[in-house]
């Protein structure tokens, strides 16, 4: 994935924040709003398109606009800089496949190991009880 040519697909827009920010909080728009159309991306092949669109649907409006927001500095250049890495390092974990676990059973020797420790247990508690007046 070309970070420089994502850059050019990106829309960027200011909005006012609601965080920290003192008397100048009320006239500043430093919250910082990233919007990314997957579906019209020219940097994604249509295979990864579809991956992206599959495991960020929970993130992806109806319109297929992927949008992050980030209003966690007072300054606006800082939160356009975390929202560029959030949707970075996004994207790239959609896009990596997950290794396809194999099947497996615990060894007989692990068997064993884990019954006798339960037997132990057992005895354990059991001996805990008193006695039985019979």
């Amino acid at each position: 994935m070309d970070s420089a040519k994502l850059l050019k697909e990106i829309s960027f827009k200011a909005v006012r924040s609601s965080g920290p920010g003192g008397q100048h909080v009320n006239k500043t728009a430093s919250k910082a709003v990233i919007s990314f159309t997957i579906s019209t991306s020219q940097i994604f092949s249509s295979q990864e398109k579809l991956r992206l669109l599959e495991k960020l649907k929970h993130r992806i409006s109806q319109d297929g606009i992927l949008t992050i927001t980030c209003s966690e500095s007072r300054s606006q250049h800082r939160n356009k800089a975390l929202a560029i890495e959030r949707l970075i390092s996004l994207l790239e974990k959609s896009l990596r496949i997950a290794k396809h676990r194999k099947k497996s059973r615990p060894s007989r020797n692990a068997m064993e190991k884990r019954i006798v420790s339960k037997k132990n247990h057992a005895l354990k508690k059991a001996n805990r009880k008193p006695p039985t007046l019979e």
